[in-house]
């Protein structure tokens, strides 16, 4: 004869299984809130930091659009509890500086700061050092504000087969040229060092004295150019001619990126 089972034994299991279901849900809920609440915080720090950026930027006579902040690393709250940051990214866009009196352009400027210290007093009230451990940066000069640091009428500059070329009007012995040539680009204490070595202009006169000549403007152009000073204490290691411009790569260790009020 058959065992009969009471009708009802699985509930218990049915409702341990609901029991179980909501339980992970509401941790769901819960993770989704944090999450939610880790990223407005780190938003508000992101406009803190963005300020005391521009503060700096104004420091070193330059100018810029609003500075873009974006905090890395996950969770940020955990961050901010023990005041040290594993990456804080800076896009600062349309960026003006002086060099001798004369507007040098840099229309983007990327700076990536590690390992920063920034304690939660100094996020909220803006005052104290917010320190990276190491800052790299990149930023593109434009080869109009690097022509006319050389004032020379009508040069104009580019990108030439990973090379700087120039092209430039010349009178030579009354002859009316254009003079086509590439440049060595090197850093030189702090200094773009310009050397065109490779300089030619088609109908030059074959005459020892008119080869002089186009040799002394080669020359008058191959001039070490300072660069606009950078925020960050940030000095330039290495430059690179670009079809958008004259790529430019810094770095600096142990250094504010704010403002210390």
């Amino acid at each position: 004869m058959a065992e009969a089972y009471p009708a009802n034994e699985g509930r218990p299991r049915r409702r341990g299984r609901k029991v179980l279901v909501g339980f992970v849900v509401l941790l769901l809920v819960l993770a989704g809130l944090l999450v939610v609440a880790d990223r407005v915080a780190a938003g508000v720090a992101e406009r803190a930091i963005a300020d005391q950026v521009k503060k700096e930027v104004a420091k070193q006579d330059a100018q810029s659009s609003t500075p873009q902040v974006e905090v890395g690393g996950f969770p940020f709250l955990t961050q901010v509890l023990a005041g040290k940051y594993e990456r804080i990214s800076i896009v600062l866009t349309d960026v003006t500086g002086k060099v001798q009196g004369d507007a040098v352009s840099v229309p983007r400027l990327d700076v990536d700061a590690r390992n920063v210290k920034a304690s939660l007093d100094t996020l909220r009230s803006g005052r104290g050092d917010v320190v990276a451990e190491t800052v790299d940066g990149r930023g593109t000069v434009t080869y109009d504000s690097l022509a006319k640091l050389l004032n020379r009428p009508g040069l104009t500059l580019g990108e030439r087969n990973g090379k700087l070329a120039v092209t430039a009007p010349v009178d030579i012995l009354g002859a009316k040229l254009t003079v086509n040539g590439t440049a060595d680009v090197t850093v030189a204490n702090g200094k773009v060092a310009l050397r065109f070595n490779d300089v030619t202009a088609e109908g030059l006169p074959n005459l020892p004295l008119a080869k002089t000549l186009l040799a002394n403007y080669a020359k008058g152009i191959s001039v070490d150019v300072p660069l606009p000073e950078l925020p960050f204490q940030l000095n330039v290691r290495k430059v690179e001619p670009r079809p958008e411009g004259l790529v430019v790569d810094a770095d600096a260790r142990n250094v504010p990126i704010n403002s210390a009020g």
